[in-house]
């Protein structure tokens, strides 16, 4: 793509307007940069400043207002369906009033100690996952993040005055300084000794990684100081849960009402779990039992995961039920350099591939079997998890191949990026409910062809009565309807969580409002749009025209998408 803007095929329509949008997303943030593909500033961190903070407002503003100038909004949606450039403008100014409604708040950096953490833990280790440069050039690049980390953490101390954080996100960033502070030192040296530079680069190296640590230990030490609030004060408000659902989800139903459905589709999830539960076993914490029980032996740990991932792709495609090219993963264990921090960090096991990267293979990392007994680990990563989570949701028919379908076909240049994983969440806001919806539904998918057991579709069941949990709590949290406390509460009542698991569900709800409802409502629309596709279409509908037709917008709201392939279809 050389000689073409950041993020940008040259078979695409452009727009100078939106190659401005792109070239502002990329600078003004370079680890979501590195992630994504584009390697222009792997040398630099964000600029968090007070003052360069009103500087990207500013320039925030300014493009918002050149967008609309440019690609003024059609009379109706139906008017994006054959304008991809007018439907990418329209999506970069939603995310551009998100972006300045998080900064006005304490939901943007200002606000939470561990975007600060997680932003500078996840820029070194952006660039020691992924062979995508030399591995000189990339000690080189790491060196010159490192020397900047120590300005990027105290510039935190400026910009956090005006608020207080809630004891939760304090918590949390602590957490994450725990990863950095081993990353920078056995992280480094692992790192080093899995390849070959000058001795000389190397030293450079670990002195930039022990400044680095000591700003680490400053930042520690004011975050711990700061002011605390109690954990009901990291809800949104409506105000800004409602501009999330309406320009981030593109979501047309009210608030009120996606709560109601959810409340009551719960209901009717939990009675279907209980009775599934009781005629496969004594209850779900039988299931959960029995489950745990039914895992890999210690030899055929990494080779369980290859071949139900063989066997998930061999059930989709005697089905034909969707496009599914040769994209190669490989299942592995968690690099040495990062595998120590990985427990404290938001250390995904699937990581989006960069679009804009070229490999061979993509690494799908787990943690290896732990020296001695390794039954606790195995039942933890039982056949049922591997089946799931780490096959079906992510690996396979779920997200590995939605990323295929927007890397690969997406004509849409937002809905290329915006599902990419980054530091702290994926890269815009409005690629969560394809990336999680269709990963739900694909699971569900999987177990209408026959590929789940008994117990896997009882363990199926459960995550459709969680991911609901997750909504409501997501959407009652933030309109202040249900306290902090509470939330554990309901999910510990509701779905059977332990309570730590259900303060950390809780916690990162309060961080990233509107997040936790993906799932639901992601999997609820397509599910939707299906019916009614297949109401209309009748004998001519197919699985496999419909899914391709979905996944081929890319990682764009599924409301949007809904609305846009029924207007396409009338």
């Amino acid at each position: 793509m050389s000689g073409a803007p950041l993020g940008v095929d040259p078979a695409r329509p452009v727009s100078d307007t939106l190659d401005q949008f792109f070239e502002h997303y990329f600078r003004r943030r370079p680890v979501n940069a590195t992630f994504t593909g584009v390697h222009r500033y792997d040398a630099l961190l964000p600029d968090w400043s007070v003052r360069a903070l009103a500087a990207q407002r500013a320039e925030m503003v300014a493009l918002h207002a050149e967008l609309a100038a440019a690609h003024p909004a059609p009379p109706s949606e139906s008017g994006y369906r054959d304008d991809v450039v007018s439907l990418d403008a329209e999506l970069a100014r939603a995310f551009l009033e998100i972006q300045l409604a998080e900064d006005a708040g304490m939901h943007g950096v200002r606000g939470n100690p561990a975007l600060w953490a997680g932003e500078a833990v996840f820029s070194i280790i952006s660039l020691m996952i992924r062979d995508f440069a030399p591995f000189i050039d990339r000690v080189d690049l790491a060196t010159a993040r490192l020397d900047a980390l120590p300005a990027f953490l105290d510039e935190a101390v400026e910009a956090a005055k005006e608020h207080a954080f809630p004891e939760s996100w304090t918590t949390r960033a602590l957490r994450d300084c725990q990863g950095a502070a081993i990353l920078l030192t056995r992280g480094i040296e692992r790192w080093l000794a899995s390849g070959v530079c000058a001795p000389s680069q190397a030293l450079l190296l670990r002195h930039a990684a022990d400044g680095a640590s000591r700003a680490v230990e400053r930042f520690v030490s004011m975050v711990r100081a700061h002011a605390a609030l109690p954990d009901d004060a990291a809800a949104c408000g409506p105000a800004l849960y409602d501009l999330l659902l309406r320009r981030g989800h593109m979501c047309n139903r009210s608030r009120a009402e996606l709560l109601a459905n959810a409340r009551v589709q719960l209901r009717a999830e939990q009675a279907r779990l209980d009775a599934m539960a009781r005629e496969h076993a004594d209850g779900w914490p039988d299931v959960q039992a029995r489950l745990a029980a039914l895992h890999p032996v210690p030899d055929d740990y990494l080779e369980s995961f290859a071949r139900t991932w063989a066997a998930c792709r061999q059930t989709a495609r005697a089905h034909d039920v969707v496009t599914w090219p040769d994209w190669p993963l490989r299942y592995t264990t968690i690099p040495e350099c990062t595998r120590d921090a990985a427990p404290f960090l938001y250390y995904l096991f699937y990581r989006a591939p960069a679009p804009f990267d070229t490999y061979d293979v993509h690494d799908y990392v787990v943690p290896p079997l732990p020296a001695g007994d390794a039954e606790a680990h195995l039942r933890t990563w039982n056949s049922a998890a591997i089946t799931l989570n780490h096959v079906v949701h992510h690996g396979a028919v779920g997200h590995h191949l939605q990323n295929w379908h927007a890397y690969h076909r997406a004509a849409s240049r937002v809905g290329t990026v915006a599902a990419v994983d980054c530091a702290n969440r994926i890269g815009m806001f409005c690629g969560g409910t394809m990336a999680e919806g269709w990963a739900c539904y694909a699971t569900q998918l999987m177990d209408e062809l026959g590929f789940l057991s008994p117990l896997e579709q009882v363990s199926e069941q459960h995550s459709r009565v969680r991911f609901l949990a997750r909504a409501i709590v997501d959407m009652s949290f933030h309109e202040g309807s249900l306290s902090f406390h509470d939330a554990i509460a309901l999910f510990t009542t509701e779905t059977g969580m332990d309570s730590s698991t259900a303060r950390a569900e809780v916690v990162k709800c309060s961080m990233f409002p509107g997040t936790a409802i993906m799932y639901w409502l992601g999997t609820q629309s397509i599910l939707e749009l299906r019916a009614q596709r297949r109401r209309t279409q009748g004998s001519a509908f197919t699985l496999r025209a419909f899914h391709d037709e979905l996944l081929g917008y890319g990682s764009l709201p599924v409301p949007l998408v809904s609305r846009l392939m029924q207007a396409r279809s009338s």
